[in-house]
């Protein structure tokens, strides 16, 4: 049919929804990317996290050689931007989107890694903060700060926000 699955995760573990039958669909030709439900289901929008995640849980169901650092990169990347029907986008090219997350894997999370840096990223790397983003050739993270937003005051109106939501919530279950 031309469909693409969306795989969740960390979605389908917290809500123990089951396994996405990945490491079935990838010899069939099925494009599978990997997303995520909202922030309910990944509350900390870490996306190599999820990356992470889709990995280890096709290793729980098939073995340890069921999914691949690089395949689960993939997924994320390249799949992803087909799925999303984006072109020039998913991989380092010329001529495709300037687009980057760049990491620091020398330090010490990442320790005795090195041969292997997507490995390295996937499997050692827990806080998955980036070092630098540039998006279509504009750096958006310089050194691991958000660049022209202040981080403190975004999580302080999105802490308000919740507060206000949880509130409101609390009357309407009160009426």
């Amino acid at each position: 049919t031309g469909s693409h699955i969306a795989h969740c995760p960390s979605s389908n573990m917290r809500l123990g929804s089951g396994i996405c039958r990945v490491n079935e669909m990838l010899p069939m030709g099925i494009n599978v990317a990997i997303a995520v439900d909202g922030s309910a289901s990944n509350d900390s929008s870490d996306m190599l996290g999820e990356v992470r995640q889709a990995m280890l849980l096709q290793r729980v169901k098939y073995g340890s050689d069921a999914l691949s650092a690089n395949e689960a990169f993939t997924m994320a990347t390249e799949n992803g931007a087909k799925a999303l029907n984006f072109s020039n986008v998913g991989r380092l090219e010329e001529g495709w989107a300037a687009d980057l997350a760049i990491f620091d894997v020398s330090k010490l999370p990442y320790a005795g890694s090195q041969s292997d840096p997507v490995a390295s990223l996937l499997f050692c790397g827990t806080n998955h903060n980036t070092d630098y983003t540039i998006i279509n050739g504009k750096v958006v993270v310089d050194h691991g700060q958000l660049v022209g937003y202040d981080e403190q005051e975004l999580a302080d109106k999105a802490n308000a926000i919740s507060k206000r939501m949880m509130g409101q919530a609390a009357k309407e279950e009160a009426v």
